[in-house]
């Protein structure tokens, strides 16, 4: 708890570059969803206003991650042709 109060003050800037996925869900409507990276088992929210490019489930996708409210969200996601 102590952690948290202490990031939320001062902010966490943790943040990652040059991350590879697939768009697992996507909801237009809702403008949100989750992004499975390749490397982990890992998967990350992403929100509508993260994109750069549009996206639907099974978009081969890079994007950075960067620390939001609850953990770590992907931004600056582009399809990859």
């Amino acid at each position: 708890m102590l952690k948290q109060l202490i990031s939320k003050l001062f902010g966490s800037k943790k943040s990652e570059t040059g991350k590879q996925g697939t768009v697992k869900f996507f909801n237009n409507s809702k403008g949100f969803g989750f992004i499975a990276e390749n490397d982990t088992d890992k998967e990350h929210f992403v929100h509508v206003t993260g994109l750069v490019d549009k996206i639907r489930e099974g978009n081969k996708v890079s994007f950075d991650l960067q620390a939001g409210d609850k953990g770590l969200n992907a931004v600056n996601v582009k399809r990859i042709k």
